[in-house]
């Protein structure tokens, strides 16, 4: 008896598992939802390096820049050229008529001996396939800032969305409270004013919150060329941020050493150089060497000739005497650019140097506010839950308790910017340095909560 009661639960049991499995639709193969996948910023970054625009457009310019070099140094190898002609001519004279066919072939090579013009063009164009180079990385640290910027502005988005949902909660729990207190003559009418005018302002907010989720994902949409609708990994709890322990001097010499920035505008300088080199040039006498071949039976105005063979092997020589000042006033403008080009890679160089500097000192202040906020924090939850308890015993009223519940969720709202400003500046300061790459990325996305992990923070601020 015993057993078959066992194996009647038992497939009763199974029996309702498999109804419920049959109730629940399940998702298509392969497809990903919103419910069973949180987005982190390595994958969001992986995906835009291959969808934003400014990226690709940037290793576009660098791709051009060195077909355009590939292209100045042709000028400087042999250039052959070969051509062919065919004639058919009819001669009427007053004693005879006559009708033949003439041809032409040749063939010939030029080379520069020397050509001092052609040799700076040359390293001009080598100088911007490698400034285009440098520009490109600068790009990629750009978009990947700014894409770090826009995950944890739409990260705040979704923070205050729950914070104001989970304040409104709190709220609502204290004015159902008071309610009842005042339906028993134990409360005053205006704290049951203040809590629900505090309710129907949080409601507002909720709206506003939930729009500047949409616009903020929007923002992220932009650069992923895809709408972002899964959620976003959170930063960890258990994890220490600290600022590296170079100091602000280290950090500074080492941007000026590998800011890609700064390096582009340093071939630029190099360009600008070879540049003026080259308008200079105008003034040099050039060289060159000269073959040609040719097979020919075309004589003095058409006629036919017998068929002969040349072969001419010539040096020139080419000395510019006079051009109108034109050469003149051109290496006078280059020069002048390059003067400019300096002043520009001067003027960056002193914005890495700020930027940089910023970016640490920022940095540092912003683990001393985390720390600070955090403390906050634990005090701002004592003081609302002894406000709580001493408006039960009539110590405090209303507007205390509601005092205590907008400080808590403050330095709640404190304490998630300063993190975000934290790694913003990180990755910025890197940025700055020459040292944000993938693994930059990667090691910034070990700070963010995986799934479970995450699942498990959103109860915990759900409760």
């Amino acid at each position: 008896m015993v057993r078959c009661f066992a194996s009647l639960c038992l497939s009763l049991f199974f029996g309702l598992v498999q109804a419920q499995a049959a109730e629940t639709p399940a998702a298509p193969p392969g497809e990903v939802t919103a419910s069973n996948y949180s987005a982190n910023l390595m994958q969001l970054y992986r995906e835009s390096r291959l969808e934003d625009p400014r990226v690709l457009a940037a290793y576009a310019r660098a791709q051009a820049g060195k077909e355009r070099e590939r292209e100045a140094f042709g000028g400087l190898l042999p250039q052959v050229t070969a051509s062919s002609s065919f004639n058919r001519t009819n001669r009427d004279v007053e004693t005879y008529t006559e009708s033949f066919n003439n041809e032409r072939y040749a063939l010939s090579l030029s080379q520069h001996l020397y050509n001092k013009q052609a040799w700076e063009n040359y390293q001009e164009f080598k100088s911007r396939a490698r400034q285009g180079e440098f520009e490109a990385i600068d790009a990629q640290a750009e978009a990947t800032v700014d894409l770090a910027q826009r995950y944890f502005v739409a990260l705040a988005s979704d923070d205050e969305l729950e914070l104001v949902m989970a304040e409104r909660r709190a709220t609502q729990k204290n004015l159902d409270r008071v309610e009842a207190l005042y339906e028993k003559q134990l409360a005053m009418v205006t704290d049951v004013l203040d809590l629900r005018a505090r309710v129907d302002a949080l409601a507002a907010q909720e709206v506003e919150a939930r729009n500047q989720v949409r616009v903020s994902r929007e923002e992220l949409s932009e650069i992923i060329g895809r709408p972002v609708q899964e959620k976003l990994s959170r930063i960890r709890e258990d994890i220490e941020l600290q600022v590296p322990g170079e100091s602000v001097t280290v950090w500074v010499e080492r941007a000026l050493a590998a800011n890609p920035a700064l390096k582009a505008q340093e071939q630029a300088l190099a360009a600008a150089e070879a540049a003026f080199r080259e308008g200079k040039g105008g003034h040099y006498p050039s060289l060159s060497l000269n073959l040609s071949a040719q097979r020919s039976d075309v004589g003095y105005d058409n006629t036919l000739a017998p068929r002969s063979d040349s072969y001419v092997a010539s040096i020139g020589v080419q000395v510019p005497i006079y051009s109108g000042g034109s050469t003149s006033a051109r290496s006078r403008a280059l020069y002048q650019d390059r003067l400019a080009t300096e002043q520009q890679m001067e003027a960056l160089r002193r914005q890495v140097v700020k930027e940089t500097t910023s970016a640490y000192l920022t940095a540092q202040a912003s683990v001393e506010k985390i720390r600070a906020t955090r403390n906050a924090l634990d005090s701002a939850e004592r003081s609302r839950v002894a406000a709580e308890r001493g408006f039960e015993f009539g110590v405090v009223n209303s507007v205390d308790v509601l005092t205590s519940v907008q400080n808590e969720y403050s330095a709640r709202r404190d304490l998630l910017k300063a993190q975000y400003d934290f790694i913003t500046n990180l990755l910025v300061l890197n940025r700055w340095a020459g040292r944000l790459s993938e693994q930059s990325v990667e090691n910034v996305n070990m700070w963010l909560a995986r799934n479970e992990e995450a699942r498990a923070l959103e109860r915990k601020t759900t409760e």
